[in-house]
């Protein structure tokens, strides 16, 4: 049985960078940029009026200049400004040659092609430097998530297309005669198969690719047959038949099909049996049976193997630290991962731990990490946990 720590070093030995491809930029939000973005466009392009006014050459107060013209954005005035002269000007208008500053409206009357310019002028130009948003050749850089604002950005460098990281593509398959699909009958001793259907989402909700396969029943057939429907997946899961009993088909039979493990078992509650390997060019990763085992080893283990295979930071899952309104004993020789829930006292762990019990999972705002013989903590000690909302 190794560490939560040893066992994500092996799996990030096992993850490899994908590689890039190209999307339109429509399509790149939520993706991974894989290469630095350059400019191909100085923003603003030219000088430009910040406000409504008029742009002449000399700001003084009381000065009577004459209007010899209109600057509108994508209608600029074309000829330059001289002494003595103004240009009606409109904000995003380019600022025509000559002119060393916009007067906004509000300090000018206007009388025919007349202005006369108030006592009280300010002394900024309210004129928007070319680049002096970006230049030609500025870059976005690479292995960041491309966010709503990043779209904006790259818009106005004129990226129609992005290189992002191949989103990696995971197999989830269950495995057990116990099971059904949500909609179906169960028998008198039959469940609903739920791990698969929530970590489909957190997949989803990390950049991946998932692929929910069809159950794979106690049988070598059975799970030969989930297998081969897997070939290509960059990351196979299976989730339950990890133990080491007559009916854990995936510890039995998958050393058999090829499997190649790195490690069984982890010092950790829940998620204990879990292991981890290769399965011919494919990680492979099978999570225990229970469901909150199940979703809890996907928040620690699988959500950073897929980060990393986007090219972010090889890392574990960021913990936050946060201030306990209850009291909690003296924890085991296993690392704990305890249900909780924030109220405004602080953090509250759930009384009920059980690996099985997917409703207190679903009442939880965080995972309180308790380390291997943490001693008895006290209401207002600080604590990590893990967010999982």
């Amino acid at each position: 049985m190794i560490s939560v720590a040893d066992a994500l070093e092996h799996l990030f030995a096992l993850a490899r960078p994908l590689e890039a491809e190209t999307v339109p930029l429509l399509q790149a939000h939520g993706r991974v940029l894989a290469r630095d973005v350059a400019a191909t466009r100085d923003q603003p392009p030219f000088d430009g009026s910040a406000m409504d006014g008029y742009a002449v050459v000399e700001a003084k107060p009381g000065a009577r200049l004459r209007v010899i013209g209109e600057s509108a954005a994508g209608q600029r005035f074309e000829h330059p400004v001289k002494p003595g002269e103004a240009v009606r000007i409109f904000t995003g208008a380019p600022v025509p040659a000559g002119a060393k500053t916009v007067v906004i409206q509000e300090d000018v009357t206007r009388d025919g092609d007349t202005i006369t310019l108030g006592d009280r002028l300010g002394d900024t130009s309210h004129i928007r430097p070319a680049g002096g948003d970006f230049r030609i050749g500025d870059t976005v850089g690479a292995g960041r998530i491309i966010g709503p604002n990043d779209i904006a950005l790259l818009a106005s460098m004129n990226v129609a297309e992005l290189p992002v990281t191949r989103q990696p593509v995971v197999a989830l398959i269950s495995t057990g005669d116990e099971l059904v699909m949500p909609g179906e009958t169960p028998g008198s001793d039959q469940i609903i198969a739920s791990n698969t259907l929530g970590l489909h989402a957190l997949m989803r909700d990390l950049g991946a690719a998932p692929r929910l396969l069809p159950i794979a029943r106690d049988n070598e057939a059975s799970l030969r047959a989930a297998f081969d429907l897997a070939q290509g997946a960059d990351v196979i899961v299976t989730i339950g038949g990890a133990s080491v009993g007559d009916h854990d088909v995936v510890a039995n039979l998958a050393p058999q099909m090829g499997f190649d493990q790195t490690f069984y078992k982890v010092a950790m509650r829940p998620g204990k049996p879990l292991m981890a390997g290769r399965f011919g060019d494919s990680i492979m990763i099978g999570l225990p049976g229970n469901p909150v085992s199940a979703m809890v080893c996907g928040h620690v283990f699988l959500a950073p193997v897929i980060r990393a295979m986007l090219g972010l930071p090889t890392a574990p899952a960021p913990r936050k630290s946060g201030i306990l309104a209850q009291a909690l004993t003296a924890n085991g020789p296993r690392e704990h991962y305890m249900r909780a829930r924030f109220t405004d006292a602080g953090l509250v762990a759930f009384d009920a731990q059980d690996s099985s019990l997917l409703r207190v999972l679903g009442q939880s705002d965080a995972l309180i990490v308790r380390a291997p013989n943490d001693p008895p903590r006290m209401a207002g000690d600080t604590v990590e946990y893990l967010p999982i909302r």
